[in-house]
């Protein structure tokens, strides 16, 4: 089988926004427009083709991204349909990490939101190059202009306006094209039917003003447009094209559309502009991967070894695991063997699919550039590289967030008891922000996630998927412990049981690592004192003890220790006594380095009617909250602040008693800070009691 598309006409593009911007609907309108499907799925009637869940038909609300092939002006495009509530953020970043460009939707009324500033930092953080199209223009209240100068406050952006609306009492008759200088109106309340005319007089000064804006801001980061432009030359329509697709790559600018998805305006010239402004694979920099500490460059072509990345695990009742995937070169193969790099093992490739959404096409070969899925992969998890057996190549694996919240749950019946054990561990495989643990009482489990939302869907899959029934215990915020300072410790394990006994002897410095940095072991032991074959012993100890935590039970973050001396015995010394040293060593010197609780803290945007604001305000502070300001949205205000996560347990509730139900608010995680002494002080008194209560 031949490429039927070549490279250069591929895109692989994410849709990304804040909750209820319009994503799926912008999905299903671009699966409408190319021909993909002929009925346009409503999310609001529980049919979009991208959410097929039924806890997202349910909800309205995408949870898992979907992926989707379809067809433009001869362009095959690879589209994911991701989640936005802050819960599911994970489904952003593994996808952003394999994509090759984004669709920034942001709604017309409240411009950016904050999921909208989490996604965007990202695309950014994975350099992806960025269109935007401001969504919901019919919408009361809208304003092109405004949702721009959001992006230029608070995401730092540098919109840049290719098409304007046309606005007339509020409804969006059609577009102004400055690139195209001619006008798209939409024929009927559908918006389905389109044909395009010469400007109207009456926009032809705003079409002017905008077109010199557009020439001025792509010759500012351009420079052959920049030539041109200094000398007062024409610039044709094609080297505009040119210029801003330039300037796009190498994301010095944000072109910007606008339209109204849910009435199928705007979403023609929104894919004219994925076409002609967004990467292909062979735009963008060789992916480089390392073997052996040997840095290795891939270039994106079928010729090439093979080198793919796994960026998400499902499970299916009927064909076992699927695991998704992005060739970055070479070509997947179905029945063929493959390196999986990250594990060291051989794997063989059952089957290979195409997917829409969650139904299947059979495909023999996925080629370079292009999103798959393998069947029979059951040793791959999320992040692993899949090479070439002849040619081994390691590639950057995915970071995800640490969970915020956590919940005890147990089976309601003996019965369950398995099929509990089988439906977390398959969850927590799919997703790298679940994380299952065991409890301090016996026989207690443990689950932890991004928030309330992503717990209860949990639950209910377990429910559904699992035909497990569970009994769930209230949230508990997850905690971390860390240190403020510096120490030195010299410890020996020594055993001694009337055979062999056990010694080991480490001195190492800890110390506080900054924020966010996490752990980090150096050995800075020259010469013999301790072999080498123990070092990992002793790192494997500190984590064990780190795991547990020390000062209260917690992790422990943010900490950097520095192995630099020690001793060994002939015959004595073994791995374990190296582990049990280490893990006690730390655990004596952690509680010397004056160790504090850090807890997580959200961001906290409240939407409300003006004279509310008062009472929110105070409640907020109630709540150990730290008001960062306020800004009028239309009618309304939106007040953003900073909250610790304990205080936010039932304050749906409060607000919808202090508002009569006419605000609404929107959270996040930021980041962790230090817990106050007091507070901590009852923390660690409540888990202490716990835990005698367990005993």
């Amino acid at each position: 089988m031949k490429r039927q598309i070549p490279l250069e006409r591929v895109r692989n593009i994410g849709i990304m926004a804040h909750i209820d911007a319009g994503k799926t609907t912008m999905t299903e309108r671009i699966l409408y427009f190319t021909g993909r499907t002929h009925k346009i799925g409503e999310v609001h009637d529980g049919e979009a083709v991208m959410d097929w869940m039924e806890q997202e038909r349910e909800r309205g609300i995408t949870i898992t991204s979907a992926a989707t092939t379809c067809f433009w002006r001869d362009h095959r495009i690879n589209v994911i349909d991701t989640p936005g509530h802050v819960d599911f953020t994970v489904e952003v970043e593994r996808s952003l990490r394999v994509l090759d460009g984004a669709i920034a939707l942001f709604c017309g009324v409240a411009g950016v939101e904050p999921q909208s500033e989490t996604v965007w930092r990202q695309a950014e953080k994975y350099e992806v190059p960025v269109i935007a199209f401001i969504n919901k223009m019919d919408r009361a209240g809208a304003d092109y202009f405004r949702a721009l100068g959001s992006m230029e406050r608070q995401l730092h952006a540098n919109p840049v306006p290719i098409v304007l609306p046309m606005m007339n009492d509020g409804n969006l008759e059609g577009v102004i094209d400055l690139i195209h200088n001619c006008a798209h109106i939409y024929d009927d309340a559908t918006g389905e039917k389109r044909h395009d005319v010469p400007i109207p007089p009456a926009f032809q000064d705003m079409h002017d003003q905008w077109y010199k804006y557009l020439v001025e801001k792509v010759s500012e980061v351009d420079e052959v447009l920049f030539e041109k432009y200094c000398e007062g030359a024409a610039i044709s329509k094609e080297e505009l094209i040119q210029g801003i697709r330039r300037a796009t790559l190498a994301r010095a600018i944000t072109p910007t559309l606008c339209g109204a998805a849910f009435k199928n305006k705007g979403v023609r010239r929104l894919l004219d502009a994925v076409v002609d402004f967004l990467p292909s694979p062979v735009d963008l920099p060789p992916v480089i991967g390392v073997h052996q500490d040997e840095e290795i460059v891939r270039k994106p072509s079928d010729d090439a070894p093979l080198a793919a990345l796994a960026f998400k695990v499902m499970a299916d009742k009927h064909m076992g695991k699927l695991v998704y995937f992005r060739v970055y070169s070479g070509i997947m193969k179905a029945g063929s063997y493959v390196l999986n790099s990250t594990k060291g093992t051989k794997q063989r490739i059952g089957r290979l699919l195409q997917m829409h959404a969650n139904k299947q096409e059979q495909r023999e070969e996925i080629f370079c550039g292009d999103i798959g899925v393998a069947v029979g992969l059951s040793d791959t998890v999320t992040g692993d590289t899949l090479c070439d057996i002849d040619h081994p190549i390691l590639l950057e694996a995915i970071e995800f967030p640490s969970p915020v919240i956590s919940v005890s749950i147990k089976p309601e019946s003996r019965n369950d008891s398995d099929k509990l054990g089988i439906g977390l561990g398959k969850l927590a495989e799919e997703d790298p922000t679940f994380v299952v643990t065991s409890g301090e009482m016996e026989g207690e489990t443990i689950i932890s996630g991004m928030g309330e939302l992503h717990l209860e869907i949990i639950v209910d899959r377990l429910r559904r998927e699992y035909g497990v029934t569970a009994l769930v215990g209230r949230p508990e915020v997850a905690y971390r412990e860390t240190i403020s300072q510096s120490y030195d410790v010299n410890h020996r394990y020594v055993k001694q049981s009337g055979g062999k006994g056990d010694y080991a002897h480490v001195v190492f410095k800890i110390e506080p690592n900054p924020p966010g940095h996490g752990f980090e072991f150096e050995n800075k032991i020259v010469g013999g004192a301790i072999p080498r074959e123990y070092i990992p012993a002793i790192e494997k100890g500190i984590l064990d003890a780190m795991k547990r935590g020390i000062y209260a039970g917690y992790p422990v973050v943010d900490v950097k220790v520095t192995l630099y001396d020690g001793s060994f015995h002939e015959v004595d010394s073994s791995e374990r006594a190296f582990r049990i040293c280490g893990s006690q060593a730390f655990k004596e010197a952690f509680l010397k380095c004056r160790p504090y609780l850090m807890e997580p803290v959200m961001r906290v945007d409240v939407t409300t009617p003006p004279e509310y604001a008062g009472g929110i305000n105070g409640n907020l502070c109630s709540r150990r909250g730290r008001i960062l300001g306020m800004d009028s949205i239309g009618a309304s205000n939106v007040i953003r602040a900073m909250v610790p996560l304990s205080e936010m347990f039932g304050y749906a509730t409060d607000l919808r008693t202090i508002t009569s139900g006419r605000a609404s608010f929107s959270m996040q995680f930021e980041h962790y800070e230090p817990v106050p002494a007091s507070i901590a002080e009852d923390i660690i008194r409540s888990r202490n009691e716990k835990l005698r209560g367990a005993a």
